[in-house]
């Protein structure tokens, strides 16, 4: 067991209606500028709070620039765009391309170092300026986080900034903030929130008091996300997969992801998919794979999806392979590689790309070589 070092936000509410009361929480910062990053269909339910610090006599310069997951180039104009207009407070509201990137301003727009200087583990050295996140899917996580992926341009592979600095001063969590979202995207990044718990369950680096976030954040999607993805309107059903998506975010720090997540990556870079679909796509080929090494652990997965204790831990950890497939159909998310025209040629490629993700292929309870990861994207194919 390594060291624990977690960085919590300095403040969360979690509840629904919450956003009601984040103007309030910004008047008391005593701040000039906010800048508001978020997206288009998010704007009409954001009007009250925007027009509330208007009021105020609060400049609000808002954002909607993010639309997919975002490379170096697109982070590089962004904030070129704020370095003459310094905003005090950073909000962030949206999936997590757009908190990533609402984490990554507040880092850099008045930071001397480049964003090539802080891709890595532990390199950016500050932050100044107060940064706000609030979640409008249930998935990434990202609200707290000490993480921000972004794609870089130079290699069309998809690079980490992981930092305590990037993990947010206050975070509201507003389950309503998430109903509106489509069914197909309530799916995927449902299913990442739940790949977030289950690969810190079953890490390499586990650790106990992380292990209580990541099962209850599984018990809790696995028994409401194909509600929330049917019935978009369902209160209870869209608290409690935002309740497990904020628990797999705080496993994302002090224990993070491993070969899912890894092999994930090349599917976004190369063909641009979701990325929680990607993980869903290979979620159950991953955990088939290690389960000879983390039997016990997979075992306790299968349970905390809902599935009953067998005779033995083999075929309990079997039974959540299973499991894990049943909820990807009900919830209506493509189970094959083949059935989005990923090109079966295309596997050596991307099987090569994705061991040089060792930040979190060390996480893999089972050592990952290349053929493995080639055999891994053909049984997903």
């Amino acid at each position: 067991m390594q060291n624990l070092k977690i960085h919590f936000p300095g403040k969360l509410i979690f509840g629904s209606g919450v956003l009601a009361d984040l103007s309030q929480e910004i008047f008391q910062l005593n701040c000039k500028e906010v800048l508001l990053v978020t997206i288009e269909p998010l704007l009409l339910q954001l009007q009250t709070l925007i027009s509330q610090l208007k009021e105020k006599g609060i400049g609000v310069t808002i954002d909607t620039s993010v639309i997919q997951e975002p490379s170096f180039s697109d982070f590089d104009k962004l904030i070129n765009k704020f370095k003459t207009n310094v905003p005090d407070v950073v909000v962030g509201i949206g999936g997590g391309s757009v908190l990533d990137i609402a984490k990554l301003i507040a880092a850099q727009v008045d930071n001397t170092q480049t964003l090539q200087e802080i891709v890595g583990n532990g390199l950016l050295k500050q932050r100044n300026k107060k940064l706000i996140c609030l979640p409008a899917t249930a998935g990434t996580g990202s609200e707290v986080s000490p993480n921000a992926i972004l794609v870089d341009d130079a290699d069309n592979q998809k690079k980490g900034i992981i930092s305590p600095y990037l993990v947010p001063d206050i975070v509201y969590v507003d389950p309503l903030l998430t109903t509106s979202v489509p069914a197909i995207i309530t799916a995927a990044t449902g299913l990442d929130a739940l790949t977030h718990c289950l690969e810190a369950y079953t890490n390499k680096f586990a650790q106990p008091f992380i292990d209580i976030y990541a099962y209850e954040g599984m018990r809790l999607i696995a028994a409401n996300l194909v509600q929330a993805v049917h019935q978009g309107n369902d209160a209870e059903a869209r608290t409690h997969v935002a309740m497990g998506s904020l628990l797999g975010g705080f496993c994302l720090g002090p224990v993070n992801t491993a070969a899912v997540h890894a092999l994930s990556y090349p599917l976004g870079s190369m063909f641009h998919l979701a990325h929680g679909l990607s993980n869903a796509l290979l979620l159950p080929y991953v955990m088939a794979f290690n389960i000879p090494a983390a039997t016990r652990r997979y075992a306790d997965v299968a349970v905390a999806l809902g599935c009953n204790r067998e005779a033995d831990d083999l075929s309990t950890a079997l039974g959540g392979v299973e499991k894990i497939k049943s909820l990807i159909a009900e919830c209506g998310v493509p189970d094959k590689l083949s059935k989005l025209n990923i090109p079966r040629e295309a596997i050596p490629q991307m099987a090569e790309d994705a061991l040089k993700i060792t930040r979190l292929l060390n996480n893999n309870p089972r050592e990952v070589t290349l053929s493995d990861a080639i055999a891994i994207y053909e049984e997903a194919y």
